[in-house]
């Protein structure tokens, strides 16, 4: 017998608002840790703010690559979403093991007359490090991000990203104004990574 499916938003059309400008002020102001405004549950292996975002941004017109298929009867039923088995196929991805994705490469990079019809990926992710404390009081560690959005640099570690990872991003950031954008989510958390925003290892 199925389980029963999770309920989607409670206030439906307020808290789909409320998401959709959460996710844009992250790709606005990459580098910076947005925190979903309610408690959200999400079905597993999908974090809150993964399921949160899913239900926002995702509709009928929007296809989807899952990594682990076992949130799709939920998205099917709340967004109505066409799944894909193809990453290159999809709009939108749902990333729920970071180390073992594929190559950055490997989803919609989009074209060079409309590259706006490139994915993005929704990485879920151990957690965020903005700094770290010393004898000596908080010092920052981490990748320094840069780019439209950031005023100088910030520095942001990201636990749970595989090996490789940056350089991959920095092949990405190569093919500009092609590539994919992401949104990296841990627990209730996300932070926006377009592919504006440059990210190299300190």
């Amino acid at each position: 017998m199925n389980a029963p499916l999770l309920p989607g938003f409670a206030q439906p059309e307020d808290h789909a608002q409320r998401v959709f400008r959460l996710l844009l002020d992250a790709l606005a102001r990459p580098g910076r840790v947005q925190t979903l405004p309610f408690e959200f549950a999400a079905p597993a292996p999908l974090a809150p703010a993964t399921g949160a975002a899913a239900l926002a941004l995702l509709d009928y017109e929007t296809p989807v690559w899952l990594q682990s298929a076992d949130s799709a009867p939920w998205l099917r039923f709340h967004a109505g979403c066409p799944l894909v088995d193809d990453p290159a196929r999809a709009r939108f991805a749902l990333i729920d093991d970071a180390g073992a994705m594929p190559p950055l490469s490997a989803f919609a990079q989009g074209e060079p007359e409309y590259p706006d019809r490139s994915a993005t990926l929704l990485i879920q992710v151990a957690g965020f490090a903005p700094h770290a404390s010393t004898e000596r009081g908080p010092t920052l560690r981490g990748p320094i991000w840069s780019g439209p959005g950031i005023a100088d640099e910030v520095r942001l570690g990201v636990v749970g990203l595989p090996d490789g990872f940056w350089r991959d991003w920095q092949r990405n950031a190569g093919h500009f104004p092609l590539g994919v954008d992401l949104l990296l989510v841990a627990g209730a958390q996300v932070v926006g990574l377009p592919r504006t925003t440059t990210v190299r290892e300190a």
